[in-house]
């Protein structure tokens, strides 16, 4: 059976398969609503304290970019809300179309991508101290932010180019991969962009990260004074939080590729990419959450009201991290 996706992330499925997922479809409606909600207003949050609550510098510059891809991210959320309510029926027309799995998969890139020069750059503090306070700046943050984002923005251009809406009948049509007529070509063009996703938005930002971690850890162990790794707790919770989230949809993917005609595994992706795909679009809601979850005073300041020990939490948390 040859299988399209039903977002980026997610597969459209014959409703003709012996596999009943209307149990699965209606768990990843719950998990997306929940993110969505979660994810623009904690993020949204983010945003505010970060970029107008804040005095501007470096820490807090990856942190806002990082919350603006999640909340954009979440933001476009309901259409693949509406996508799923409605049997995956695509009415929004091929502009929305493009545009929704360009923005997931942008926003996918971008994350990794600031999550891994953060780590860089905490790497750097570390191991370059001189250096780096010499040559940390919030205008060099923001460029190197901005050449992120641009750089995700290439390897997401093949997500405008491919998605187009297909009619599968008259009154039926569908967000989905348009390969072109050619069987080989189809294969060949699905297998580069699952593989290069692979590669770029998780196998090698986890081996720059651990890299970066490694090198922290070796650098602390050579320090005599005694130093803690907790000022790292932040960053080291939301890289793993990401990376963790993301696992499943990738080695889903992975099996994808490998799974062809009456292969069992076929059904056991089909089974399991909503779920992991719904674990993934779940990572963009807790970023807001580990910033006020792991300050020591949390339930002290929890007393307090939200508008007023929001920014004052989210500061210590930032500055802690350096």
């Amino acid at each position: 059976m040859e299988t399209d996706n039903q977002t980026e992330y997610y597969y459209e499925y014959d409703y003709e398969e012996e596999i009943d997922l209307e149990s699965l479809h209606i768990l990843s409606i719950v998990l997306y609503s929940i993110a969505f909600i979660l994810g623009t207003s904690g993020n949204g949050l983010v945003i505010w304290i970060t970029g107008f609550k804040m005095k501007t510098s470096v820490n807090t510059i990856w942190f806002l970019n990082l919350a603006m891809a999640d909340f954009i991210f979440t933001f476009f959320l309901p259409l693949s809300i509406a996508y799923t309510a409605m049997g995956f029926v695509w009415p929004f027309g091929w502009f929305l179309c493009k545009l929704n799995s360009f923005i997931m998969v942008l926003t996918m890139y971008s994350s990794v991508f600031i999550l891994t020069a953060i780590s860089m750059d905490r790497c750097l503090s570390v191991v370059a101290a001189v250096w780096a306070q010499n040559h940390r700046t919030p205008r060099k943050a923001w460029f190197t932010c901005l050449i992120l984002w641009a750089l995700a923005g290439v390897f997401s251009s093949p997500y405008l180019k491919y998605r187009d809406v297909m009619k599968v009948s008259e009154t039926i049509q569908r967000c989905s991969y348009c390969f072109g007529n050619d069987a080989d070509m189809r294969v060949f063009r699905h297998k580069a962009l699952t593989i290069t996703r692979f590669l770029f938005s998780f196998l090698l930002p986890t081996v720059v990260i651990i890299s970066c971690y490694t090198a922290i850890g070796y650098r602390y162990s050579t320090i005599h004074r005694k130093r803690s790794f907790k000022p790292f707790k932040v960053i080291v919770a939301v890289t793993v939080t990401f990376f963790i989230c993301w696992i499943p949809f990738h080695i889903f993917q992975i099996l994808e590729l490998k799974a062809t005609g009456d292969d069992p595994s076929l059904k056991v992706v089909h089974v399991g990419m909503p779920v992991a795909t719904s674990i993934a679009f779940f990572n963009s809601c807790l970023n807001p959450i580990l910033y006020v979850c792991m300050c020591q005073d949390f339930k002290e300041k929890l007393k307090k009201s939200f508008l007023k020990v929001g920014p004052h939490t989210l500061w210590e948390v930032i500055c802690s991290v350096y």
